[in-house]
């Protein structure tokens, strides 16, 4: 029986730019990983599409999300394009995870997308989103605080942990470990777990059953969700759900 699944919808947007990737290495070590371009054009859509699978190897055959995330975000950092006040060029918020046989599962990301684990029935979330929410948390006179859609890192950015820390107080990358023990990993876009989270919905309740099923059922409720909110409007929504067992 396969042990992970995606699924994705494209909400009301002109252009699925979420993407997501698997690679399995020669020693075993799996990564998930997943994208969510910023903006709605084919070229981030083709980028990202490429850079997810870039992640997938680079994490694999390091046996590590972190190191994984920092080669390919360094990678990108690098290039001339992506120099001086006036580049632009595609970015992605990412979320990659690397299980590998006798290690620890471990977790790295830039951006807002988001890893969860399902352990004994109960969602527990290992990131911390990078947007301007967490640098201006909600507070009694302003209980919306930062825009959370103001990405304050992601991949394709040229800028250092330093700097990033400096303005915003968490680094370019950040990463988590966790246990290999028997549990579910589900990777989300802000589309996927967005509706949940604003309608106060337990995300454990929607996670049951095999990947693939459950991967579709979550995709399809959060945009129905986000369609019946009082102000309507369906993003990009992306899962990667994959059953973690310890080896």
């Amino acid at each position: 029986m396969r042990t992970y699944a995606t699924a994705q919808l494209i909400g009301d947007r002109s252009h699925q730019c979420d993407a997501t990737a698997v690679h399995t290495a020669p020693s075993g070590a799996r990564a998930y990983v997943l994208l969510d371009g910023i903006g709605s054009t084919d070229e981030i859509r083709d980028w990202t599409r490429n850079a997810a699978r870039r992640l997938a190897r680079a994490a694999a055959r390091r046996g590590d999300a972190e190191a994984g995330l920092r080669a390919v975000y360094d990678r990108y950092a690098a290039a001339p394009e992506r120099q001086g006040p006036w580049a632009y060029e595609p970015e992605a918020c990412a979320v990659v995870a690397v299980a590998a046989p006798g290690r620890p599962l471990t977790v790295a990301w830039c951006g807002d997308s988001r890893a969860y684990l399902l352990a004994d029935g109960a969602a527990q979330r290992l990131t911390q989103d990078h947007n301007l929410r967490r640098v201006y948390p909600p507070t009694d006179v302003f209980p919306e605080g930062g825009n959370r859609h103001r990405i304050t890192s992601c991949l394709g950015s040229a800028y250092t942990d330093d700097e990033v820390k400096g303005a915003c107080g968490h680094p370019a990358i950040e990463s988590v470990t966790r246990p290999a023990e028997n549990c579910r990993l589900l990777l989300a876009s802000d589309g996927a777990y967005e509706p949940y989270e604003d309608g106060g919905h337990d995300l454990s309740a929607y996670l049951t059953g095999t990947p693939g099923p459950a991967a579709r059922r979550f995709v399809a409720t959060a945009v129905d969700i986000a369609r019946a909110a009082p102000n309507p409007h369906a993003d990009n929504a992306t899962v990667l759900i994959a059953d973690i067992r310890s080896s």
